[in-house]
């Protein structure tokens, strides 16, 4: 094929993927004709009853009271689609299994902010609108489902003799932490260190298989080694499931066995372009998947700069430490950018994490692979060979527990502009790739100026965050402020999951730590200590300690809180040299209407907030208050998206005051 027809060809490739990405991004998506979301109409829920096969293994949250699977709907033929089903109390069930299930049908919720994840935007990504709030359950079939039951034969086995850490990080590394039921404390120290990558199956764990199998079937002839080989990749796929990074990984092996098998060389970059357009063609809603950016990103890193990388390195050091280092650095140096745009924290010690735990992985990973086929063919020697794997997995926990405990293990530098974020992967690039003209360098590096003077000035502004979420009969109010680079907060639920969103904002907002939280709420918090560890002063309710009276404030640098009645929760809120009226409820509003509080000058107020959606007459009384540039919000929705003068949050949403005004973020 002649140079001329290749080019063609290549534009016409690039033309699809652009046509079939840009569809897909474009294009509004939404639940089918049939879709049992379309059975709720103008209604918020339905009773309903439904045959389901489950797909999944159910998974527990954190309490293990509840846990929630997603199913295809069997019966009634006329509802087509997927659906979650939440179960409470959690039950046996498994993928495969044909159930009946009874319950209030609902639309999943949607994220009040964007900082925060919602069950509607995470049941979206994979093409599901509605949930069942199941009240029975019962099983109708009981169907072998052989991959599944061979996932859960390895987990169960491996964990029943390490015990659920250890056994769980050895399943993890054959199966992939997205099957196996870790502890989230596990999760959480491995994120926090950044050896996440250990735990998700990846081209790391299919190089050590794919490199075994080849080793073993080295003196074989070439097509029972490329069968042999094939084979191992599809175990591995078949074993830690079509996600993204794996369909990733698989790809990429298959065509650089190919090549090398038939005497040519590989191009490692052109085989991971041709691998992530496939994908992006046959699933192109893919390249807003997470895991698959990352996967993509940290490949193209550890390809085009970690070997330039080693050799600069090695100039000023032992040639064997800067090998250690240049493959983390690199893959930090390329997924920095999403890990800011996504998570907003960085692991700061993930290079050194990744040097402790780098001469245990691979010993490791082929050690749990051998002893998976033991659980699965000779289960009665798995007592026999797991201990000195179990010492080894116990071993990689504790340095990852030692490198997460550090101070600033995860540094939170918040969430920047996505705008900020295109600019920093441009510049991070221009750094990082070898053979960039240095004038192209100086502009990167100024450009990395740019973004962390914009992004700093953003941290350190003034602004009143206000996030509102409805849950039920009952709403939770978060109001976060924040003034030259520190913030408090103010709740008026204490439960655990209020805690757990502000503990999220935090880390997309780029805190550190609270200097105050306030609680408004009279029930006694579920979790102190999840409290104590987003704010070094925890102001809890009347069924704590005593409430703050006139005259007693929580105060730190620029922040303020001023309680303004006894028997009400009225407050005043400052923000620097502004204020802000803060009325929960009714009863804060009439005390503070007969004068029960000495509030600062009008003159010097931003604005007011509401608790309640204010009936008509309590919007004119307000109205009165105040100078016209007043910010008048208030918690819920209103009849007009804005009323004359006040801005709603919406039943699920937020709305931000900065020095620019107001804006809402998110709502419905």
């Amino acid at each position: 094929m002649g140079s001329k027809a290749k080019a063609l060809l290549l534009v016409l490739f690039v033309a699809l993927l652009c046509w079939r990405v840009g569809l897909a991004l474009l294009q509004p998506s939404g639940p089918g004709a049939a879709d049992p979301a379309q059975l709720l109409g103008t209604r918020a829920q339905r009773e309903l009853s439904l045959q389901v096969r489950l797909l999944e293994d159910p998974r527990g949250s954190a309490d293990a009271q509840r846990c929630r699977a997603l199913g295809q709907i069997e019966r009634p033929t006329s509802i087509q689609g997927r659906i979650e089903l939440n179960v409470s109390p959690c039950q046996p069930l498994q993928a495969g299994w044909l159930v009946e299930a009874s319950g209030v049908l609902s639309r999943p919720q949607s994220a009040p902010h964007p900082l925060l994840a919602g069950p509607a935007e995470r049941l979206a990504r994979q093409g599901v609108w509605s949930q069942l709030r199941v009240s029975q359950v019962q099983v109708l079939a009981r169907p072998q489902a052989p991959v599944a039951e061979l996932r859960r034969r390895i987990a169960t086995r491996l964990q029943q003799q390490a015990g659920p850490v250890n056994g769980g990080v050895l399943s993890a590394l054959v199966l992939g932490s997205a099957v196996v039921p870790l502890p989230d404390a596990v999760r959480q120290s491995f994120r926090a260190a950044g050896l996440s990558h250990a735990l998700a199956a990846s081209g790391f764990h299919l190089s050590v298989l794919l490199g075994a199998v080849l080793v073993v079937g080295r003196r074989l002839a070439r097509p029972p080694r490329l069968a042999l080989a094939a084979a191992a990749m599809l175990l591995f796929l078949l074993l830690a499931g079509p996600q993204p990074s794996v369909l990733r990984a698989v790809g990429m092996g298959a065509i650089a066995l190919l090549l090398l098998e038939g005497g040519r060389r590989s191009r490692p970059l052109l085989v991971l372009l041709i691998t992530a357009s496939a994908l992006l063609l046959w699933r192109p809603d893919w390249l807003l998947d997470v895991g698959f950016q990352l996967s993509v990103a940290a490949t193209a890193g550890l390809i085009l700069t970690a070997r330039p990388l080693e050799q600069a390195l090695a100039s000023h050091g032992p040639r064997w430490l800067a090998a250690a280092v240049a493959v983390p650095l690199a893959a930090m140096v390329w997924t920095l950018p999403l890990q800011l745009l996504h998570f907003g924290v960085v692991p700061l010690y993930a290079v050194p994490a990744n040097l402790l735990a780098a001469p245990l992985l691979t010993p490791l990973t082929l050690a749990s692979m051998a002893l998976a086929l033991v659980a699965v063919l000779l289960p009665a020697g798995l007592p026999l060979l797991l201990p000195p794997v179990a010492a080894l997995a116990a071993l990689l926990v504790q340095i990852t527990q030692w490198m997460a405990a550090l101070p600033m293990a995860q540094w939170q530098l918040g969430r920047p502009e996505p705008l900020l974020v295109l600019l920093l992967a441009g510049a991070s690039a221009a750094l990082a790739l070898p053979r960039v003209p240095g004038r192209w360098r100086w502009a990167a590096g100024g450009a990395l100026l740019l973004v962390a003077a914009v992004h700093l000035g953003a941290l350190r502004a003034d602004q009143l965050l206000l996030v509102h979420q409805q849950r039920g009969l009952q709403a939770s109010d978060l109001l976060v402020a924040r003034h030259q680079g520190r913030a408090a907060l103010i709740s008026k639920r204490a439960d655990r999951a209020s805690c757990l969103q502000a503990a999220r904002l935090a880390q997309g907002l780029g805190i550190q730590r609270f200097d105050w939280a306030l609680l408004l709420d009279p029930i006694a918090p579920e979790e102190p200590s999840c409290w104590q560890r987003q704010a070094g002063l925890v102001q809890p309710s009347e069924a704590q300690s005593a409430p703050l009276l006139p005259g007693q404030r929580l105060v730190s640098p620029g922040l303020e809180a001023t309680p303004l009645a006894v028997e009400a929760q009225a407050f005043a809120l400052r923000i620097g040299d502004r204020h802000w009226l803060l009325l929960p409820d009714r009863q804060s509003l009439w005390a503070w209407q007969q004068g029960a509080g000495e509030p600062p000058s009008p003159a010097s107020w931003q604005g007011l907030w509401l608790g309640f959606k204010p009936s008509a007459s309590e919007r004119r009384q307000l109205d009165a208050v105040g100078q016209g540039a007043l910010q008048r919000w208030f918690s819920g929705s209103a009849a007009r998206r804005r009323w004359r003068g006040w801005w709603a949050s919406g039943p699920s949403g937020s709305l931000l005051w900065s020095g620019g005004g107001t804006r809402q973020l998110a709502g419905g």
